[in-house]
């Protein structure tokens, strides 16, 4: 008798993509930008482009709300965190309580934006003699009631700090996932901010990015019913699960309590990302980059924003960028510095 389909629903990938509780957005940036320039944007033309609303999805780079530099300047965010995979590139942070950062080839950024914080995430061209690519993740996170109003926060994962699992099939094929939340057998995630969702191993937060060989075989390890998870296969030719074939770009929503058999029976390799978590099944009232519990509470954010700004703005400029000699670091709220080599 044959075991029943891990397979709950399937999705078309759109912008942003869809998201189950307790995620509530996932955009994914991938673009070949040119070599930079002396204020750190493109050396190209931006005649014909939407500045300040670049998001043509036909071309193969944006400038999204940036004017010289790509990326988004000074806009505030409250009630959730945001999770920012710098896959490839490098992401230049900064934000009203006076922290900043670069980061990106495989870092990772966890905000937690609690009763409200302005951010900037610019994305500088370093490289003035060739490409320079960005591929990121910003995936939103929610904050339980209980927490929307806690101080931000924001943390980093370091590359080097994140693990990863590797599965190596029958026939030599090899699986890897990097564990940015959650736990595969003995490899686990570094902890998330101090007041996440996912700091509560209870509610099995999950957040894996996973690369399958050619031809590769991996059965996603099930855990406890009731959990949310979803498997966004966004590169790659074909695949399986559970014997059932997908082209790339879909949404697959699993049952958490089954085993899941993949199968990348394309002719290159497949890209997968992963999220799990349990739901927090509190109302979600989204207005723009504010989140809250009630319509009440979307209203308090915004004249809580019209009077105070989150703290201003302590910036020589809407769209921060730092030195272009600088390496990745963070430096926090409290003074403390991390610094790591390009």
């Amino acid at each position: 008798m044959s075991q029943p389909t891990a397979i709950k629903m399937v999705r078309a990938l759109g912008f942003p993509w869809a998201t189950q509780d307790p995620f509530i957005f996932c955009a994914y940036h991938n673009d070949r930008y040119p070599k930079g320039n002396n204020e750190l944007g493109p050396d190209a033309s931006l005649g014909g482009r939407a500045i300040g609303q670049d998001f043509d999805p036909s071309r193969e780079w944006r400038m999204y709300h940036g004017q010289t530099v790509p990326g988004f300047p000074h806009h505030p965010h409250s009630g959730f965190e945001t999770v920012t995979i710098g896959m490839k590139g490098l992401i230049d942070h900064a934000d009203s309580l006076g922290a900043a950062g670069r980061f990106g080839n495989g870092d990772v950024q966890w905000m937690t934006a609690g009763k409200g914080v302005q951010h900037s995430e610019m994305f500088p061209l370093l490289n003035a003699e060739g490409e320079n690519p960005l591929e990121l993740f910003q995936i939103w996170l929610n904050l339980p009631a209980r927490s929307k109003k806690v101080a931000p926060h924001f943390k980093m994962l370091w590359a080097e700090t994140i693990p990863e699992y590797k599965h190596t099939d029958d026939a030599g094929k090899a699986t890897v996932a990097k564990i940015i939340a959650g736990q595969i057998g003995d490899s686990k995630a570094p902890a998330p901010a101090p007041d996440s969702w996912a700091a509560e191993e209870e509610n099995e937060v999950a957040i894996w990015t996973i690369r399958m060989e050619a031809g590769a075989k991996w059965a996603l390890p099930p855990t406890v019913a009731g959990l949310n998870r979803s498997l966004y296969f966004y590169q790659g030719q074909q695949a399986s699960i559970d014997g059932q074939q997908f082209p790339a770009s879909k949404i697959i929503d699993l049952y958490s309590e089954r085993e899941a058999l993949l199968h990348n029976t394309g002719g290159e390799p497949a890209y997968f990302l992963f999220l799990q978590g349990r739901p927090m099944n509190e109302p979600v009232v989204q207005h723009g980059p504010f989140v809250a519990n009630d319509r009440e509470g979307i209203i308090q954010i915004m004249q809580e924003y019209q009077a105070t700004e989150f703290g201003g703005w302590p910036w020589p400029r809407p769209d921060q960028v730092h030195d272009k000699n600088k390496g990745r670091f963070a430096r926090h709220v409290d003074g403390r510095v991390e610094e790591k080599s390009l």
